[in-house]
């Protein structure tokens, strides 16, 4: 007892440096291996929804979600974790982003550590907070229109570059930094490493805005005219059923560059 008490201070001191040491970096967190990947939307298989802008380099750098029955049908719809993560960002970005989130996911392909961000813009609503732990087809929000400025759809991107967060301006738009999300999703639908936990760097852009962008203005813009062609055509009356449902399946961009 004696020596135990005139040791008690260095092994106090011993056992708090040693657990230190050993603790993970502010800037690393621990999260689930993702065990593959699904849709965003209509889990797991995207049922009920259509690519209405597909992905193109240099332009529009994910894939834009919207309901069958187009216009704002999809409002208020659910909106899903791709696969599981840790959310590094959860909050309204403003301008052309609205209610963001970003959830970082690592991922074990080809014996490798991998890491990609998963991105949902024009949210409604934002169900999950920042440092929240995600499982794949977790409710994460809900589709919105970024207060009116477009048609309801979901902005899907995943990107290979963690230091982007909402400043795309700095970055070049393209395959080095981008993947076409459904081809990504394809090409991982199921992963090894189930049960398995992992860190993960966090804290990898600015998110307060100090030196920050938010979406290039250029590409909101240009968004928002495309929304608005949708929905006049989608409304008007020369077209029979049939054909507005046609019109509805248009995919733009995403069959030209799913193969690079």
């Amino acid at each position: 007892m004696r020596f135990l008490r005139k040791y008690a201070f260095w092994l106090f001191l011993f056992c708090l440096v040693t657990a230190l040491v050993s603790a993970p970096s502010p800037d690393t967190m621990r999260t689930r291996l993702a065990d593959g990947f699904d849709q965003p939307v209509g889990k797991p298989d995207a049922e009920g929804y259509y690519i209405s802008r597909g992905f193109r380099t240099r332009y529009h750098m994910g894939e834009d979600w919207n309901g069958l029955e187009g216009g704002n049908s999809d409002l208020g719809k659910p909106v899903y974790a791709t696969a599981n993560g840790i959310v590094v960002l959860a909050r309204n970005m403003r301008m052309g982003w609205g209610n963001l989130v970003i959830i970082r996911h690592i991922f074990l392909e080809e014996k490798q550590m991998k890491t990609v961000d998963s991105v949902y813009a024009h949210l409604d609503r934002i169900f999950v907070s920042e440092g929240k732990q995600i499982v794949r087809g977790q409710q994460i929000g809900t589709i919105g229109t970024n207060r009116g400025r477009y048609i309801a759809h979901l902005h899907f991107e995943i990107r290979k570059n963690l230091f982007i967060g909402y400043n795309q301006r700095a970055f070049p738009k393209d395959l080095t930094n981008y993947y076409v999300p459904g081809a990504f999703i394809a090409q991982h639908r199921k992963l090894h490493g189930a049960g398995r936990s992992a860190l993960v760097a966090v804290n990898t852009f600015n998110i307060d805005g100090k030196g920050a962008l938010p979406m290039d203005a250029a590409m909101a813009r240009s968004e928002s005219k495309q929304e608005r062609r949708n929905s006049s055509s989608s409304a008007s009356p020369s077209l029979t059923p049939a054909k507005k449902k046609e019109q509805f399946r248009v995919n733009r961009f995403s069959d030209l560059f799913w193969n690079q």
